[in-house]
């Protein structure tokens, strides 16, 4: 059988992610597009430490750690270094989780989206600050228990709408992905490559620990989060909406949370408040890919 993505692995083994690591996933996928000539700056998050001691890496690419707070600043600096350099075509990347992205970083992350400036930001989303004990994020779904928000009072707000904060930025580019598609991630990526300004990729990445799941359940994970409609796969280019991965017939809800322990003490009004807030998210998205 002919491979779907390239066989090139710039990702190597050793590197130090938990068993069934989502973001790892999306790592490897998203360099296979990226390719060589490509930068990272990496905020604190799991992948600070997923990437290896220093001087030690994981990654065949150059690299920069820096402030929580200050990835996409980080990026556009970058990226202007590399212009002043000559190396313009040198794609920049900011790779950060959500805690990074939808709480600290977002002042950065903004400015540089209302600038335009030519770089990739990348969210990784698990939902939770992962690497420093799963607290709530304002990627935490409602529901959900974290060490912050524990069974008793689980999150009661919904999760933050990063993707519509973005869009109301007119970027060139964003599109949300999920690891259990990655042909679908691979191509967003390569047609994105060609586009100039600001790009935002936005990419479900399940953490078993966090998300008190099994590690062979990530891709799984993954996958019924877009076939419930928990987390919609879809691409805005130039303000127009495309849905890239069609759930014609969504199953229900359930299926998903049945497989996360982070979700166990939900009851049934529960899981019907979640149904009906992803069926609300669903129907507004609609309206969008056939407008």
């Amino acid at each position: 059988m002919k491979p779907t993505l390239p066989l090139d692995e710039l990702m190597s083994p050793g590197h130090l992610a938990c068993q069934g690591c989502g973001a790892g996933i999306a790592m490897r996928t998203s360099l296979k597009a990226l390719g060589h000539d490509t930068m990272f700056t990496f905020p604190a998050c799991c992948w600070t430490v997923i990437d290896g001691p220093f001087p030690y890496s994981c990654l065949e690419l150059p690299l920069l750690h820096m402030a929580f707070e200050a990835t996409a600043a980080t990026a556009s600096g970058i990226k202007a270094a590399m212009r002043a350099l000559g190396k313009d075509k040198t794609t920049i990347c900011g790779w950060a989780g959500d805690g990074g992205t939808f709480d600290i970083g977002i002042q950065a992350l903004s400015g540089a989206a209302e600038r335009n400036d030519d770089i990739f930001y990348f969210c990784y989303d698990n939902e939770a600050y992962m690497n420093t004990g799963i607290q709530r994020s304002g990627a935490t779904p409602y529901g959900a228990w974290t060490t912050t928000t524990p069974v008793k009072h689980f999150k009661k707000e919904v999760k933050k709408s990063i993707d519509d904060i973005v869009a109301a930025h007119k970027v060139p580019y964003q599109a949300t992905a999920s690891v259990a598609y990655p042909e679908d991630l691979y191509k967003k990526l390569v047609k994105a490559k060609e586009i100039r300004g600001f790009k935002f990729i936005h990419i479900l990445a399940p953490c078993p620990p966090g998300w008190k799941a099994r590690p062979e359940d990530t891709v799984k994970l993954a996958r019924l989060a877009v076939q419930t409609g928990i987390f919609p796969v879809y691409e805005v280019e130039a303000g127009k909406y495309a849905q890239t991965m069609k759930t014609p017939s969504r199953k229900p809800v359930l299926e998903y949370l049945k497989l996360q322990g982070r979700f166990k003490h939900l009851k049934e009004e529960d899981v019907a408040e979640i149904q009906k807030i992803v069926d609300l998210r669903y129907a507004e998205l609609e309206k969008r890919f056939q407008g």
